[in-house]
């Protein structure tokens, strides 16, 4: 199979040629590698690529391959170094429920994908294993955590791959490397069994694509919870992927251009926006001006730190006593340990606080939803940074202070997070000036993918883009 034909299919294209036995699950894999070894060494998004790795099951996805983030998911014997130096030579003793519903959909799991560590932050530049490149342009971040992943999809290596998002972190590298990105609502993929939720339920596993029903068909295809989950999530109907295809109707779309924390999106962002508004008015969908009532951003990002220190504070602890590795700047990096050290100065009555700060918001989003179908926003309010710029202060920020560097960097997408809901990134504008994507987010309420899904394949029959390729395409 050329690297032509390869990178020329999406995932459930590729299915589609095993079952008609044009193609075989081998030439596949093989063909997968080839394209990791063709461009890799430009964006450095793959960490490893694995032997041996077979599905268990004949699903819809049987023989496409899929490479896993080094976060968030376990591999049986396989290491899980989650971006960090502790955790260098961690290997997984088990596999995660999602691990699992990927085999008997039929996945071929290839290898893992770069994180920053512990995921926190929205560019994958670890000092662990170096910066991931942005394939539009090799100067630029690809955006985080879910930053290798995406890469490797832009560039051609595996039509989609693992991901996941506690922050923005499927929506962020869908964005800046021109992807569709959905992150799940809370409760539709399992986390366990080794965990519940991830920081406190703000996490979710999903996926980032080259096209819209490539998502709709994993995420149809992993969904479920099992026995011990905390949550009992029914199966989307009508079927996400089949929802793809249909007609969403005349929408009633709220749309906020400037972020909540009072700074300003910039003009390029702004100007892919405004034609995104002129083209779903043209599609029949009615759009106004809102913006949603969540309290003050202080509060916002306090309650966010709160869960994202306690849980990293936690994890970190676990991984030293289990490697035997010191708590310092010898094994983490500055802004982990500063989540760390903030974590351990929280008390559990500031945990319950961020509880009842993440209900207030949630109600009233509920209440958003109640009027609109969907908010609109950019998923950026800028370009991405060049690397080496995005961590450039860290050694000098402690926790809150990090925490607030990151979600000014990423201020609309962590709403979603935070209520549970989805929310969907889509490559609706270019920058030509810097020749980078620009994505548009879309959010429903909870339970809605279907309401995404429908939207965005009509966005995409509409305003296609998946003839626009990066300047690093393992297809040339």
């Amino acid at each position: 199979m050329k690297l032509s034909e390869y990178t020329s299919c999406d995932a459930v294209g590729i299915a589609e040629l095993i079952r008609q036995g044009e193609i075989t699950p081998e030439e596949v894999t093989g063909a997968a590698v080839k394209a990791i070894e063709t461009v890799n060494g430009e964006v450095s998004a793959v960490i490893e690529v694995w032997e041996n790795e077979e599905s268990s099951g004949l699903g819809r996805l049987y023989g496409v391959p899929m490479l896993i983030k080094d976060l968030g998911i376990t591999v049986k014997n396989r290491p899980n170094e989650l971006g960090s130096r502790m955790a260098h030579r961690n290997v997984a003793t088990q596999d995660s429920n999602l691990t699992q519903k990927m085999r008997q959909a039929g996945l071929v799991l290839l290898g893992r994908t770069t994180t920053p560590e512990f995921a926190a932050s929205t560019t994958t530049e670890p000092r662990f294993n170096g910066g991931t490149r942005n394939p539009w342009n090799l100067t630029y971040s690809a955006g985080g955590s879910s930053g290798g992943s995406a890469a490797a999809v832009a560039s051609g290596m595996v039509p989609a791959a693992h991901a996941t998002d506690g922050g923005g972190s499927i929506r962020v590298p869908a964005s800046v490397n021109g992807l569709f990105g959905l992150k799940p609502s809370r409760g539709r993929i399992s986390m366990g069994p080794d965990v519940d939720e991830v920081w406190s339920g703000l996490a979710v596993q999903g996926f980032v694509s080259r096209s819209v029903r490539d998502s709709a068909a994993l995420l149809e295809a992993v969904q479920g919870n099992q026995p011990g989950d905390p949550f009992i999530l029914a199966a989307a109907h009508p079927a996400l992927l089949s929802s793809v295809s249909q007609d969403p109707g005349p929408l009633k779309i709220g749309v906020m251009t400037h972020p909540l924390n009072g700074t300003h999106s910039q003009p390029e962002v702004v100007s892919a926006l405004e034609q995104t508004v002129s083209q779903l008015t043209a599609l029949g969908h009615h759009v106004e001006e809102a913006t949603p009532d969540t309290g003050s951003w202080d509060s916002f990002v306090e309650l966010n730190a709160r869960f994202w220190a306690a849980n990293t504070a936690a994890w970190i602890d676990a991984l030293a006593a289990a490697t035997n590795n010191p708590v310092s700047l010898d094994t983490l990096e500055p802004a982990s340990l500063a989540l760390w050290q903030l974590g351990h100065t929280l008390t559990a009555t500031d945990l319950v606080g961020a509880m009842h700060m993440r209900n207030a918001v949630t109600q009233k989003m509920g209440q958003f939803y109640q009027r609109y179908d969907i908010l609109l926003t950019p998923t950026l309010p800028a370009l991405p940074d060049a690397l080496g710029i995005y961590n450039r202060e860290q050694a000098q920020l402690d926790g809150r202070g990090w925490m607030h560097h990151v979600f000014n960097r990423s201020p609309f997408t962590a709403l979603a997070n935070v209520c549970g809901t989805p929310a969907m990134s889509m490559p609706l504008g270019f920058s030509l000036s810097e020749q980078l994507p620009i994505g548009m987010q879309f959010s429903a309420g909870f339970n809605q993918e279907g309401v995404l899904l429908k939207l965005a394949g009509q966005l995409e029959r509409a305003f296609p883009w998946q003839g626009r390729k990066p300047a690093v395409w393992a297809g040339r």
